[in-house]
């Protein structure tokens, strides 16, 4: 396959085409005709999976299943991968704030990079950052990006992103928390841990989310060249969590805001969704949608859930939709592409 075929289903998958997304994945799962990223290719098959692909989601369910490998076709790996962070970074909805900051924290690795050729010193600086907003606001997707980014600028050499909470680090009995957060430590090495509601590790008396932590600060001393840490949650409790521990402070001074999206914004997402999974909507029930996301948006508290809400409303009108054609004796293929307005019972 040519780095130009390669480049038009990149090109396509970022548009939404539900099938460039699934080609897409599994050829940086597999590495034949690129390096392999597995991780960044895992991403592009779930995007694709929650467009209701079923090839899309046999292929996430076998990878995750299979070990980790190098395996690679002919000389693969030597070749850069043909993903373009920044394109994917821009074609996200909304979030300019994040994006400003991501381009600007990229423009001072690359500066660095070109200082260290040219004998100048640099300044020490700590590429961990803090994802700071509410529940789906695209914390998790832009940290896969970073950690795309911070492989193809030579920081980390694999780049891949290993999410996990407080059910991963933190065990129920004495002596077991450290090894569990250890081995989580050990698949992120070379690559980007991204741990989301962080301060749920503060706990109460005879807690141990308090050794998770302590062994966390001295694993990113321990292997400061080969890991990367991005700490994300809700913005108030993820800055006390932080101001509470002298170590948390000395290592986390980036912070990205994650605003909330607008109704036009959502309404975008909303398009989009539909768009990759093929359907078409009519425009009295698009109306009805813009409304309900409207009203949404103004009576929203700080557990809203942003995309999230969009997506579980699009999966409500999908199974509208099935119900409705359900009930008809038969069915042409116009009407399985067909959003009506009896489909929005919302």
């Amino acid at each position: 396959m040519t780095k130009d075929a390669i480049d038009q289903i990149y090109e396509n998958a970022r548009r939404g085409d539900v099938f460039a997304k699934t080609l897409l994945g599994q050829i940086l799962c597999e590495g034949k005709y690129v390096q392999q990223d597995r991780q960044n290719g895992i991403g592009w098959l779930r995007d694709a999976a929650q467009c209701n692909c079923l090839y899309a989601k046999e292929l996430v369910n076998e990878h995750l299943s299979s070990p980790l490998s190098s395996h690679t076709s002919g000389d693969a790996g030597s070749q850069p991968s043909m993903i373009d962070r920044s394109a994917e970074l821009k074609s996200l909805i909304g979030l300019d704030r994040v994006k400003e900051d991501v381009d600007s924290l990229r423009n001072l690795i690359k500066i660095q990079a070109l200082r260290k050729q040219q004998g100048l010193p640099n300044t020490k600086v700590s590429y961990h950052c803090v994802f700071t907003g509410n529940p789906g606001t695209g914390k998790t997707t832009v940290a896969r990006i970073v950690a795309g980014i911070y492989k193809e600028l030579g920081l980390l050499k694999k780049g891949h992103l290993v999410e996990v909470d407080r059910s991963k680090l933190v065990a129920e009995y004495v002596g077991q928390t450290a090894p569990k957060t250890n081995k989580v430590i050990d698949e992120a090495l070379d690559g980007v841990l991204f741990i989301d509601e962080a301060y749920s590790l503060l706990g109460g008396e005879n807690d141990f989310g308090s050794e998770a932590i302590a062994t966390l600060l001295k694993r990113m001393e321990d292997d400061r060249d080969r890991l990367v840490v991005i700490l994300a949650g809700y913005t108030n409790e993820i800055k006390d969590f932080i101001a509470s521990n002298p170590g948390l402070q000395s290592r986390f001074n980036r912070y990205i805001q994650f605003d909330d999206y607008s109704a036009e914004e959502l309404t975008e997402i909303l398009k989009r969704s539909l768009r990759k999974s093929h359907y078409k909507i009519k425009r009295d029930a698009f109306a009805k949608l813009q409304t309900v996301i409207e009203r949404a948006v103004i009576s929203k508290d700080k557990h809203f859930g942003n995309a999230r809400y969009v997506r579980n409303l699009f999966e409500k009108v999908v199974q509208n939709q099935a119900n409705r054609l359900a009930k008809m004796d038969t069915i042409d293929n116009d009407e399985l592409s067909i959003i009506t307005i009896e489909d929005i019972k919302i």
